[in-house]
């Protein structure tokens, strides 16, 4: 089953001490790449978080947000700093002499003097801190692979018909490809004939070895019996990889564009061009939605 490299999962979790939530949004991306962001008195838990995104996610770019909401006090203490409050106390005193004021400093008033007093968060217990913020990560994760799985099912019925409709022009083509040098010596004749007339005999057999030589010049099958094997192989990886095939994918479609711009440069005739240029079509398309695949 192929997957989507763009997916969403959500998920909350609360252990008692702490409601955590967890978003997680995928993109395209060429490599694997993963950003997280939480709060920093938590970044000791990133390396883990990564590590278990990893198990899930091989391909594209993923941004992890975390948010821990605290709903206990037990996580933080309140620090007096008397000595920071000493200092503002005698600086407020010797404005009151030297200005002559009479307002009396109060309580209050210097406790909201900046550093006077500090929520400082305790130390916290790393393993409960990791093991309450895996909960919400692995469910989160889950509900971001189902949706990149729902999406691959998709892209991979739009690749697989797109592989059915080159294979049929292929078959077209196939049909039209002898053809193309009997319409090329009755065109020959007829130059010949308005060149010199009808009153010599045009030689059959150099007729016949020139445009003998044409078809040899323009001969295709062999580009269309890879480009048929291309599409061949391309329905097979989708429907039988279990593991990210988008690279293996997107190197074949580098392989179809090889085989369909060599026929195009060999066909000497407009309706194999015709066709050729819907193939064509087609592969982009194909490599557009390569580009999604994990």
């Amino acid at each position: 089953m192929i997957k989507s490299m763009t997916g969403f999962g959500r998920s909350e979790h609360s252990d008692g001490k702490r409601n955590i939530t967890v978003e997680i949004k995928s993109v395209n991306h060429r490599y694997g790449d993963i950003s997280v962001k939480m709060p920093r008195r938590y970044s000791f838990a990133e390396e883990m978080i990564k590590n278990i995104v990893k198990r899930t996610v091989s391909r594209g770019k993923v941004d992890v947000s975390i948010i821990v909401e605290n709903l206990t006090e037990d996580d933080v203490t309140v620090k007096l700093n008397t000595m920071v409050a000493q200092q503002y106390l005698d600086n407020l005193s010797e404005l009151r002499e030297k200005f002559d004021l009479h307002d009396d400093v109060t309580l209050q008033f210097l406790a909201t003097l900046p550093d006077v007093m500090k929520a400082i968060p305790d130390v916290e217990d790393e393993e409960e801190i990791r093991s309450a913020i895996q909960i919400p990560l692995e469910d989160a994760l889950r509900n971001l692979d189902h949706m990149r799985s729902v999406e691959g099912e998709k892209l991979a019925e739009d690749l697989l018909m797109r592989g059915g409709l080159i294979r049929e022009a292929v078959k077209k083509i196939e049909a039209r490809s002898p053809q193309v040098a009997e319409i090329y010596a009755e065109k020959l004749k007829e130059r010949i004939r308005d060149l010199i007339g009808n009153h010599v005999d045009i030689p059959e057999d150099r007729i016949l070895l020139e445009a003998a030589v044409f078809a040899d010049k323009c001969s295709i099958t062999e580009e269309l019996v890879r480009l048929d094997s291309h599409m061949i192989q391309l329905k097979s990886i989708i429907e039988k990889s279990s593991q990210p095939v988008g690279k293996k994918l997107d190197f074949l479609v580098q392989e179809m564009n090889r085989e369909t711009n060599t026929i195009g440069s060999k066909a000497n005739d407009i309706e194999i061009t015709n066709l050729m240029l819907d193939i064509k079509s087609e592969i982009e398309k194909i490599r557009e939605q390569v580009q999604n695949i994990e």
